[in-house]
């Protein structure tokens, strides 16, 4: 009797989405985020899949990075009322700081991110994760530590006039922003100056004399108690 055969079990495929290879912790940090936060994140995912078909997704401290050639690329990440996403690249931060782009914090290279309104344009942002990408893959985008310290003396910032009528008109607010340390200041300020929009503009001017008349820091609920 012929021997029998059994068919040998094959591999299983890398899996695959509209956008290109997925890896499914990225997709399990998404399901755990805000509501807010997930169309931004499924939004700013497949961007970075358009811009570098060649990504690879993996998770780092707990957020999710993308890289090109083992390279670090960029992040993106979630969380209570703002999401972040930002290059790993000095020379993306040399960049940005030249083409005017305001905001780069702790949460990434556009500061915080409530809606896609809080981007730069659909285009410019696909050059921006390009041009990063290029930098990977040609092994010059550089250490994000000499990074870190090329930047860590930051210039002040104009307190815009309209904020300044609108402080003056509370006293407590007043006296809550002469009494922050300047890098408390700064966080409003880069907030509130890093609208895209004119009515994104009064609204975070108006909500920051409210926070401050109640005497709170800017990421005051951020902090551990």
């Amino acid at each position: 009797m012929p021997a029998s055969t059994s068919a040998k079990p094959t591999a299983k495929p890398a899996e695959k989405s509209s956008i290109g290879s997925t890896n499914p912790a990225v997709d399990a940090v998404i399901a755990k985020a805000p509501a807010f936060a997930q169309p931004i994140l499924r939004q700013l995912r497949a961007l970075v899949h358009e811009a570098a078909p060649d990504a690879v997704e993996e998770i780092k401290w707990s957020r999710p990075f993308f890289s090109v050639n083992s390279v670090l690329v960029c992040q993106m990440s979630a969380f209570t009322k703002h999401c972040g996403f930002g290059f790993w690249s000095p020379e993306m931060t040399a960049l940005l700081t030249a083409d005017g782009v305001r905001g780069q914090d702790a949460s990434g290279s556009f500061g915080r991110i409530s809606s896609m309104d809080d981007l730069p344009p659909r285009e410019k942002l696909l050059g921006y994760i390009r041009h990063a990408a290029d930098l990977a893959r040609s092994g010059t985008a550089g250490s994000p530590v000499a990074g870190r310290a090329r930047t860590s003396a930051k210039a002040p910032i104009p307190i815009p006039p309209e904020f300044a009528a609108l402080l003056a008109k509370s006293k407590s607010a007043t006296a809550t922003f002469e009494a922050f340390p300047p890098s408390c200041k700064r966080e409003y300020l880069e907030w509130i100056t890093t609208a895209k929009r004119q009515e994104t503009r009064e609204r975070r001017m108006t909500e920051a004399v409210n926070r401050m008349a109640a005497g709170r820091r800017f990421n005051e609920e951020y902090q551990s108690k």
